[in-house]
C-alpha cells in the first residue's frame, strides 16, 4: 500500500475530529495560560493585562533555581533506576513461559490500577517508624532501633520508581518480545559472557527504545505532584507542586502559568525526541 497525498478537503476528514479536540483541549488552553504568563499580577486582588517578563524572571532567583534543578536531577534518577532494573527485568521476563508473562502483565497492570494517593500513603506507612519496614529488620536483627525514612528524598524517590516501573516495563516489553534469541546464541558461541552478549548485542539493538523508554518516565516524573508532597519534606517539592503552591495558596496565577508553561515546553520537547527515538529499528 502507498500513502497518497490528499487531494480535496473531505480526505482530511478524517482527522477533523481529532484535530477540533486537540485545539479545544489543549491549544486553546495552553494559549491562555501562555497569555496569563505574561500578565501583572495586582497586589491585593488578582491580576490585570499586561506584558511583562518578570514572571520568567524569577526563575533566575536562587530559590527556584534550585527548585528547577531538584525536578530535573529527581526526573533523571527516577528514569535511570527504572531503567537499570526494567531492563534485565523485562529481559528475562520475555524469555518466561507465555502463562507466566501474562500474570506478571496482569500484576504490573494492577499497580497501575491503583491511585497516587494510595501508592503515597501506602509507601509513607511502610517507611514510617511505628509501622514500617525498620520494625521487621529490628526483628531479625539486621537493626538495633526503628528509624522513620518518611518524609525524605529517599521516600520520594520509591514512591515515583514504584510508580513509573510498570511504564517502563510496558514501553519496553514489545521490543524486547520481538529480538532476536539468535542474537544472544551467536554471541555465546563467539565466546562472549551472559553479561558481555547482553551489553555488547541486546541493549544496543533496542538502543532506541531504551531512549524512549527514559523520556517517557522523564517527563512522568517531571509532573510528579502528589508523592513529592506525601512523601517529602517542603525541600522536596518540585515544580509541578509549586504550580499549585502559587495558583491556590499565594493568588500569583501569572508566575503559576509561566512555570507551568515550562514544564509543558519541556515535555513537548522530550516527547519530540521520544518519537525520533522511536523510529523504526533495523531488523535484526
Amino acid at each position: 500500500m502507498r500513502r497518497s497525498r490528499p487531494e480535496k478537503w473531505s480526505d482530511y476528514l478524517p482527522i477533523a475530529y481529532p484535530a477540533a479536540m486537540l485545539t479545544a483541549f489543549f491549544v486553546v488552553p495552553f494559549g491562555i495560560m501562555v497569555a496569563v504568563s505574561f500578565f501583572e499580577r495586582v497586589q491585593g486582588g488578582f491580576y490585570q493585562p499586561a506584558f511583562t517578563l518578570s514572571n520568567y524572571a524569577r526563575f533566575l532567583s536562587v530559590f527556584f533555581g534550585e527548585v528547577l534543578v531538584f525536578s530535573l536531577a529527581l526526573a533523571g534518577a527516577v528514569s535511570a533506576i527504572c531503567l537499570i532494573v526494567g531492563v534485565p527485568f523485562t529481559y528475562r521476563l520475555t524469555r518466561l513461559a507465555r502463562r507466566y508473562q501474562v500474570a506478571w502483565l496482569i500484576v504490573l497492570l494492577g499497580v497501575l490500577s491503583l491511585s497516587e494517593v494510595i501508592i503515597g500513603f501506602a509507601w509513607s506507612t511502610l517507611l514510617s517508624r511505628t509501622a514500617g519496614l525498620s520494625n521487621l529488620f529490628v526483628a531479625i536483627g539486621l537493626m538495633e532501633s526503628p528509624q522513620a525514612w518518611s518524609p525524605g528524598l529517599g521516600a520520594v524517590l520509591t514512591g515515583l520508581v514504584y510508580q513509573a516501573f510498570p511504564y517502563t516495563v510496558l514501553v519496553l516489553y514489545p521490543s524486547f518480545s520481538r529480538l532476536n534469541p539468535a542474537l544472544m546464541e551467536a554471541a555465546r558461541t563467539l565466546g562472549a559472557s551472559p553479561l558481555r552478549g547482553f551489553l555488547t548485542v541486546v541493549l544496543p539493538a533496542v538502543r532506541r527504545t531504551l531512549v524512549a523508554t527514559f523520556i517517557i518516565v522523564f517527563i512522568f516524573a517531571l509532573g510528579a505532584y502528589l508523592l513529592p508532597q506525601i512523601l517529602g519534606r517542603p525541600r522536596h517539592w518540585t515544580l509541578s507542586v509549586l504550580v499549585t503552591d502559587q495558583a491556590i495558596y499565594q493568588s500569583n496565577m501569572p508566575f503559576a502559568a509561566a512555570m507551568a508553561v515550562f514544564l509543558v515546553l519541556a515535555s513537548l520537547l522530550l516527547v519530540a525526541l521520544a518519537q525520533l527515538a522511536d523510529r523504526k529499528e533495523p531488523a535484526l
